[in-house]
């Protein structure tokens, strides 16, 4: 069976709804454990280009904010639905999400 992680950038004010959504997706289902994450504080730049509607920050301004790095497992089979359940609770425009192919995972 293959496996991702995916680490999403998201406010800490929208953390609870996120991992609501992971779990309900079946993201973090490792062996006999579900609901498993990870997470930690960073520190992240960005500036809004024209014509975005930023949630956070202004058009042509670095903005600096403080977000959690949420890092979850997730098999093949189920990445697809993962990815949209994050994006449907994920407040930004562009929302961060990584991908990747895990090649071991202790499991």
């Amino acid at each position: 069976m293959e496996y991702y992680k995916l680490e999403i950038f998201i406010p800490e004010s929208h953390f609870a709804e996120l991992r609501k959504a992971l779990q309900e997706a079946d993201a973090g289902h490792i062996g006999n454990y579900d609901s498993c994450l990870s997470y930690s504080r960073v520190i992240s730049t960005w500036r809004p280009l024209a014509g975005t509607d930023p949630f956070i920050g202004r058009e042509n301004e670095i903005s600096e904010e403080e977000e959690l790095k949420v890092e979850v497992t997730v098999t093949g089979e189920r990445i697809e639905e993962t990815i949209a359940a994050v994006k449907a609770v994920h407040p930004y425009e562009e929302p961060v999400i990584n991908v990747i192919r895990l090649y071991r995972t202790g499991i």
